[in-house]
């Protein structure tokens, strides 16, 4: 079981590695797009087209493999002000709804982005199916999520969530 810890606390700072590197490139292309641009008189497309693609990979990377639960942000006014029981109700009917959704959605999604192989981005020419492949695992995350906040909901063992120590409030207290 240490061991399992071990490798899974290895993924999560590669994963961290991946979307900082990400966030690098974004910087490094943006800066080349000012130089080129405003010094050079040479404006490039590729770099725009790269900024985009990695702020979508970024976000969408981000919350499926390394933002956790405590760091989500929620708006948490009327589920604060609800007693304990309608909390968890809330937490279940939410929870499965948007597994629902995304599960149901995720086939004809998966198709999507096998269609979308045909076309290529303009500048870069790599096929929209990669551009666009990350948001597979996206929605899987999502799911998962889903369903734990659905569980947490119904057997009120979800995590104990403090403000000062998180972005989230939940708490079953």
């Amino acid at each position: 079981m240490d061991r399992l810890k071990t490798i899974w606390s290895w993924l999560g700072r590669r994963a961290q590695n991946v979307l900082a590197l990400l966030l690098l490139t974004m910087f490094v292309a943006f800066l080349l797009q000012i130089v080129f641009r405003y010094f050079l008189n040479l404006p490039v497309g590729w770099t725009v087209e790269w900024v985009a693609i990695a702020w979508l990979w970024g976000i969408l990377f981000g919350y499926a493999f390394v933002v956790r639960e405590t760091e989500v942000i929620h708006l948490d006014v009327l589920y604060d002000a609800m007693p304990r029981g309608v909390r968890r109700g809330f937490d279940v009917i939410t929870g499965v709804f948007v597994a629902a959704v995304f599960a149901w959605t995720l086939p004809a999604t998966w198709d999507y982005v096998d269609f979308m192989k045909i076309e290529r981005t303009a500048y870069l020419r790599w096929p929209f199916n990669f551009v666009f492949f990350i948001y597979i695992p996206f929605a899987i995350a999502v799911i998962v999520r889903a369903l734990m906040t659905a569980w947490a909901g119904l057997t009120g063992t979800g995590p104990r969530f403090h403000i000062q120590d998180s972005a989230g409030s939940h708490d079953y207290d």
